[in-house]
């Protein structure tokens, strides 16, 4: 029934972090439309793995991650989303 709708995104969507640019830490949200495994990681522009920010089963709706860069040095990096068949990446700036 469409009650069991209620209160769940009507989309997969990745959106972009805030602030951005960011120093050292920015906040990233997403929403899920089903409940299962997700990964969140963050990827340098050489496509090396740099974070993984959540690599577990969530419950679908809406979820938010602080990433701490602290560690790492200025520059653009990807961000990319994976739950079930569905993917997004989206660019952020570290500036320091």
């Amino acid at each position: 029934s469409s009650e069991d709708e209620i209160g769940l995104p009507s989309k997969f969507e990745l959106s972009q972090n805030y602030p951005n640019p960011f120093n050292p830490t920015t906040n990233i949200s997403f929403n899920i439309q089903k409940t299962g495994k997700v990964e969140l990681s963050v990827y340098n522009m050489l496509g090396q793995k740099v974070s993984t920010l959540i690599n577990a089963p969530l419950s679908a709706g809406t979820h938010s991650v602080t990433f701490d860069a602290q560690n790492l040095s200025s520059g653009v990096y990807l961000y990319r989303i994976v739950s079930g068949n569905q993917t997004k990446t989206m660019r952020m700036v570290l500036l320091k």
